[in-house]
């Protein structure tokens, strides 16, 4: 089994899932645990979106106590008293995910840092989640916010709307240890922040995206760029996505990297590499390579330079031609800068 996880959620008034919150989701759990769970709530085998009631709760919790799993039965004996629809999701091997409750379960996993980023099949996502209004009162179906906001209203408790989107904030979900975020808001639930990342408040990172930590994230972290430990990214500065026309190629930022402000990239980074603030690198950007002696060698596309480790990429302020020389020094970060104690 990849995953188990008991989860409370919100359901539109046709009984479709806005969202779920699993608090305690496991990544391979052990097979007595699964067995247990499947038998006190009457689950077929593979993967399931089984949906049970709060007088369920305590059966459940017993069973996985009996099978010595006192955490997963605490989770459950909390959610007796919940007036909300639970469920038990059970993921049974990899694959794209087949339903609301599996995605937010996905996205719980790589938030709590329990898969790293291209580490599960996200595949199709997007078609099972809705557009959400994240809302003062919780998740509510957009088709169903007029009637929630007047409800609000008459009751002299105007409702507040802090975004439509599909994804909901990280920290409403999960809260990884030994991180800093400057606006919440800026930070997807789906997204890995590993421990000694900061992101400031114009700093931005995705859902299957994220940091190896420790990090100073400045700039934007697009889906699918995972940035390597110790690496900084500028104020303003991109990072091209394979939603924002990176096509299938992975974007990466390597260990000890600096993306200065305002700059961006279109193609992976080695380690120890700085682009000049204001540049932005792409597969197709011309690039003039000079030698120790600054003198020029030959121009090749940005692909070629794809992975590379210790370049450093700037534009010629005389000429405006993108120059690539060899960068033998790391960046080193302010050790009391990324202190997270």
């Amino acid at each position: 089994m990849l995953s188990f996880a008991l989860g409370i959620g919100t359901q539109n008034t046709q009984g479709d899932w806005l969202e779920i919150y699993y608090p305690a989701p496991l990544f391979k759990p052990a097979e007595s645990l699964i067995s247990a769970a499947q038998k006190a709530l009457n689950a077929p085998a593979g993967t399931q979106a089984v949906s049970f009631l709060p007088e369920d709760c305590e059966r459940l919790s017993q069973a996985l106590q009996d099978a010595g799993h006192a955490e997963q039965a605490s989770v459950a004996a909390s959610l007796a008293d919940s007036q909300r629809p639970l469920v038990a999701m059970f993921i049974d091997t990899d694959d794209a995910p087949q339903s609301a409750p599996e995605v937010y379960l996905k996205l719980h996993l790589l938030s709590h840092r329990l898969v790293k980023p291209h580490g599960l099949d996200l595949t199709g996502m997007f078609g099972l989640l809705r557009n959400i209004a994240w809302t003062s009162e919780g998740a509510i179906d957009i088709e169903e916010l007029p009637e929630r906001r007047l409800k609000a209203r008459l009751a002299g408790q105007p409702l507040s709307v802090d975004c439509v989107d599909k994804f909901p904030k990280m920290t409403d979900y999960v809260v990884p240890a030994g991180i800093r975020i400057g606006d919440t808001a800026r930070v997807r639930l789906g997204a890995y922040l590993g421990e000694g990342t900061t992101v400031m408040h114009e700093g931005f990172v995705n859902f299957n995206a994220g940091t190896e930590g420790p990090g100073m994230i400045e700039g934007r972290i697009s889906a699918g760029v995972f940035v390597g430990k110790g690496s900084d990214l500028g104020g303003g500065c991109s990072t091209m996505g394979t939603l924002s026309g990176g096509g299938n190629i992975v974007i990466k930022v390597g260990e000890g990297c600096l993306i200065g402000a305002n700059a961006g990239i279109g193609i992976p980074l080695g380690d120890r590499c700085t682009v000049e603030a204001g540049l932005y690198i792409t597969a197709g950007t011309k690039v003039t390579l000079l030698d120790d002696q600054k003198n020029e060698v030959k121009t090749v596309s940005g692909r070629e330079l794809a992975g590379q480790n210790d370049l450093l990429l700037r534009r010629n302020s005389q000429n405006g031609r993108v120059e690539c020389l060899t960068n033998k020094s790391a960046v080193a970060l302010n050790e009391a800068l990324h202190a997270h104690n």
